[in-house]
């Protein structure tokens, strides 16, 4: 292989699985920083990888090529969708690609791994087999040339990394090689937050999430929120839909001058986390963008595994509770206590 791959990255979603995938642009990087590095992700998830684009003399992601896959399916035979699809197709087929490594292990995913152009001897790699509480389908299986068996209990980082490295036939990169999210300059120079209402020091609190049974329980949530709150700490419980903004107007009202901010985007999440105190949260998106920011972070799982994406990175990063374990009130407290004194 020449010291200056094409290389086409394939994450589409959601927000986890594309922070966990960037340490591999790094790693990439590291071995060859002349390489030509693309990625298609859903155009929602653009702005989590904007700031490891190209640019003034840096070398991350040179192109990121948006996908519409959720919106297109909404109007699928609309004129204009199919207009959008055949650009994409154009612009994905506009460089000839050497190696493709597919993380996700969907249909959809492996699908625009075939629309890509690929030089004659091009690797498609991808995952041979499910991990445990991952989506996966087999038929994608179909679409790679390079099928890669990866343990069944993965960390979501670490099986990122076993693709990338039986791609391009090299030994799999250890825990001890830490993996790297964002740049420190970047983290350093994120703007502090234009949402009205915030007050300093602030404590976020990320309690929904996709599924219910990974929610940790209302009364948890409220008596920290009071031990917090009787410490000097603004309790913030953001949302994202009109159901969570019902049960975060609940949860505040309990809870000495707590606060329900307005709704946020996933770019104004960067200045948000970036100027808390501590988040604690759930293992949902935003949670997680927390971790990777190297930001103060209680990680709470109750009903999802810990090991699939515990943040093992930063002693910034405590993980508590585990599948079908969920954290006592004073686990997640002793961690937020222990993560705030070390600010």
């Amino acid at each position: 292989m020449s010291a200056s791959p094409k290389i086409l990255l394939v994450k589409l979603s959601s927000l986890g699985d594309v922070l966990h995938n960037l340490p591999i642009v790094w790693d990439l990087r590291a071995r060859l920083p002349n390489a030509q590095i693309d990625w298609v992700v859903e155009e929602g998830y653009v702005h989590l990888l904007d700031p490891l684009l190209s640019r003034d003399g840096f070398r991350g992601v040179d192109r990121i090529i948006p996908f519409g896959l959720r919106r297109w399916k909404k109007n699928l035979f609309s004129l204009a969708t199919w207009k959008e699809f055949l650009a994409f197709r154009k612009t994905l087929q506009s460089t000839t690609y050497d190696v493709l490594i597919e993380t996700q292990g969907l249909l959809k995913s492996a699908i625009v791994c075939s629309l890509a152009k690929k030089s004659p001897k091009a690797v498609v790699a991808g995952l041979a087999n499910a991990t445990e509480f991952s989506g996966y389908e087999p038929l994608a299986r179909s679409f790679y040339n390079h099928s890669v068996q990866v343990p069944t209990q993965c960390h979501a980082v670490d099986r990122s990394r076993w693709v990338m490295c039986s791609a391009l036939d090299w030994s799999l990169l250890e825990r001890s090689n830490a993996p790297q999210f964002y740049s420190p300059e970047f983290v350093e120079r994120i703007s502090k937050s234009s949402v009205e209402g915030l007050k300093s020091p602030y404590v976020l609190c990320f309690h929904s999430t996709a599924r219910e049974a990974k929610r940790w329980a209302n009364e948890h949530w409220i008596a920290l929120g009071r031990e917090l709150s009787a410490l000097g700490y603004q309790l913030v419980f953001p949302w994202g839909n009109a159901a969570e903004k019902s049960l975060s107007q609940l949860l505040a009202s309990q809870i000495p001058n707590a606060f329900v901010p307005p709704a946020f985007s996933i770019d104004e999440a960067f200045s948000v986390i970036a100027g808390a105190a501590l988040t604690v949260g759930v293992d949902t998106g935003l949670t997680h963008l927390a971790a990777v920011l190297d930001k103060p972070t209680v990680e709470i799982y109750c009903d999802s595994p810990r090991w699939k994406t515990e943040g093992y990175w930063s002693d910034q990063i405590c993980n508590v509770g585990d599948i079908q374990n969920p954290p006592s009130v004073q686990e997640v407290l002793d961690a937020s206590l222990k993560l705030l004194r070390q600010t």
